[in-house]
Formats: structure tokens, C-alpha cells, sequence
């Protein structure tokens, strides 16, 4: 075969099979379609609440906001150092502990300048049913978008790659509800959130275990 001849065969090849997308951007691309899914389906149910202009001075919806998109980001690491079996996932990991140990100190700060007659009613809320069915819910498009971008990578221990997912997209999906909901005690927070994202956590890490393997 003469050169001219190789060469374009090469590139007949080269444009039959395109190079696959890089793993970064495909993880990227999804995980910014289901959130972007979840906030619409948001906004045609839920909604922002109609007092945050007043509420968004207080820093108790503002820590809201700090709780779960730490959570979120420190998720979304740990989710693409697991899709990657090169990578140690020990440090991303770890960070996840950040949001706990915040949510944790704004507890112990409720419970210190709240009197003890008010820690259940701040406790118990009063939407306490429709948080974790909502965060469930709007759990579903960035969860089934992160396990999208997992089975284009290669995690080595599918349930723990699962439960990441579960966390990324619950995280994701309380931050949504996080601007609807009129219970902004850490205290109700420390609850009924935890209970919604331990619900999708749990469920995805059983789902990891079956979809994820290689």
C-alpha cells in the first residue's frame, strides 16, 4: 500500500470512530443536565419561597445553602476519584466530612441559644413529610445522570460508587428544596434532610452494586 493510500485510510478510520469523549466532560455534561432537570421540575412544583427576600438576611436560610453545597462539591470530587480506578479516592473521601462537622456545630449553636422549650417544634417542622419526599424526588435526574457518567468510567468498588452518586445528587436536590422550605433550624435540617439523603445514599449504593460493575 503506498503512503497517500495508508493515509487515507487512516482517516476514514479516524472519522468512522471518533475519539470518545473525555470522562471529565461527560461527567461534567451530565451531572449539569440532571441538575438542570431537577431545577426545572423545582420550579413548575416547588418553587422559592415568597418571603426570601427577608429570609435571605438571616443566617440560618443562608447556612442552608453553605450545608448543602458543601456537601454537594465535596460529593461530586469523591464521585469522579472513584469513577477512575487510578485514582485514590482516600482524600475526597474525606473531605465529605466537612458539611457534617458544620451542620454539627450549627446544632450545637441552636441548642445552646434556643431554649429547650423550642427544640421540638424546630425540630419537627412543619413540612417535615414534604422535605424528604421532595428530596427524594428531585434526586432522581442527577442520580441517574451521575450513574450515566459512572458506567463510562470504571469504578473499582461499585456500592461505594453508588452510595457517592446517592449523596452527589441528594446534596444537589436539598439545595433545591433548601429555597422552598420554611424550616430553617439546623435542628430540622440535621433531621429531615439527613433522613432524605440517607433514603437516596442507601438506595443508589444498592442500585451501584448491580449497575455499576464491570
Amino acid at each position: 500500500m503506498r503512503t497517500d493510500d495508508l493515509i487515507g485510510a487512516l482517516a476514514q478510520d479516524h472519522a468512522a470512530h471518533p475519539k470518545p469523549q473525555p470522562l471529565r466532560w461527560t461527567f461534567v455534561g451530565a451531572m449539569a443536565a440532571g441538575f438542570g432537570v431537577a431545577a426545572i421540575a423545582f420550579a413548575l412544583t416547588l418553587g422559592i419561597r415568597p418571603d426570601v427576600a427577608s429570609a435571605i438576611l438571616t443566617w440560618r436560610y443562608d447556612f442552608k445553602f453553605v450545608v448543602t453545597l458543601t456537601l454537594a462539591v465535596t460529593s461530586a470530587r469523591f464521585v469522579w476519584q472513584l469513577a477512575r480506578p487510578a485514582a485514590d479516592p482516600r482524600s475526597a473521601g474525606l473531605a465529605i466530612a466537612a458539611a457534617p462537622v458544620l451542620l454539627l456545630g450549627a446544632v450545637l449553636y441552636e441548642l445552646w441559644a434556643v431554649p429547650a422549650s423550642g427544640w421540638l417544634p424546630r425540630a419537627i417542622g412543619s413540612n417535615s413529610v414534604a422535605c424528604v419526599v421532595s428530596i427524594v424526588l428531585l434526586s432522581i435526574a442527577p442520580l441517574a445522570a451521575a450513574f450515566y457518567a459512572l458506567r463510562r468510567g470504571a469504578p473499582l468498588r461499585p456500592g461505594l460508587a453508588g452510595a457517592a452518586a446517592g449523596l452527589l445528587a441528594s446534596a444537589l436536590a436539598a439545595a433545591l428544596y433548601a429555597a422552598h422550605c420554611p424550616d430553617d433550624s439546623p435542628l430540622f435540617g440535621a433531621i429531615w434532610y439527613t433522613a432524605a439523603m440517607a433514603l437516596v445514599t442507601g438506595v443508589a449504593s444498592a442500585a451501584g452494586r448491580r449497575l455499576l460493575r464491570w
